[in-house]
């Protein structure tokens, strides 16, 4: 270190100073860092809200440097802004959930379920359906399930050559062939009320089910294109020039 002159000027009544002179080898700067890069998750209404707040930001927002991407399959709206730049681009993704209840219903996705299973699984879960009575009705007959399976069987052929292989078999049980659930679909949406049929799967002598609704699957399909309709709507009232692309 070379001596150096250093000028001190004291605050007016102080008549001396201590200071402390560190030395050090090499320039103490902080380290350039690439800008950190946004990706957020998060309800079908994230996108529109981030517009909402960010569109005074230029520096940010550039409807014509960012697009929509719209996938109704998986109930998903994209938002890419700054999409060439590789530094700035960010990305903003809101999805519609299915209601972690109803998925755990196992309704329409080939879950299968053992009548006791089922019954003490309906017990549980007696705030979803549209009565306590009907609600304790079938966790009676399930905890009590009793079924008669009856097969028959008819193969023939005849000197022409034609042949009959015919397999039918019924099942007969006391539980009803269906039932009413008051029970949300999606996160966040009120509970509907669907029809669910019993399906019975069998095995040997061993019966099980699995839950179908014919109705809960057309309610689904119902809200989640009028749910995904209402954001882009939206999203169209603030954004011009943004451009939506349906995947």
């Amino acid at each position: 270190m070379q001596n150096e002159k250093l000028q001190v000027n004291l605050a007016p009544g102080m008549d001396k100073v201590e200071m402390l002179i560190r030395e050090v080898k090499e320039a103490n700067e902080l380290p350039v860092k690439e800008p950190v890069k946004i990706a957020i998750q998060g309800t079908i209404g994230a996108p529109l809200e981030f517009l909402k707040r960010r569109m005074d930001q230029p520096d940010q927002i550039n409807q014509k440097r960012s697009h929509i991407l719209v996938d109704r399959e998986n109930i998903t709206v994209n938002l890419v802004y700054n999409e060439n730049d590789e530094y700035n681009r960010g990305t903003v993704t809101g999805s519609l959930q299915i209601h972690p209840k109803f998925k755990e219903f196992g309704i329409n996705t080939g879950k299968v379920w053992a009548p006791t299973e089922l019954g003490m699984f309906f017990k549980m879960n007696r705030a979803f359906f549209t009565t306590k009575e009907e609600n304790m009705k079938l966790v009676n007959e399930l905890m009590n399930f009793t079924a008669t399976v009856n097969n028959s069987l008819q193969k023939s052929a005849n000197e022409k050559g034609d042949r009959t292989d015919y397999f039918n078999q019924v099942v007969n049980s006391n539980l009803p062939k269906s039932f009413n659930l008051l029970i949300p679909i999606f996160k966040g949406s009120k509970p509907e009320t669907i029809e669910v049929e019993t399906f019975a799967q069998i095995d040997g002598r061993d019966v099980a089910f699995m839950l179908i609704s014919p109705g809960a699957q057309a309610v689904m399909e119902e809200l989640r294109d009028a749910v995904i309709d209402k954001e882009l709507k939206e999203i169209r009232e603030i954004c011009h020039d943004i451009a939506i692309i349906e995947q």
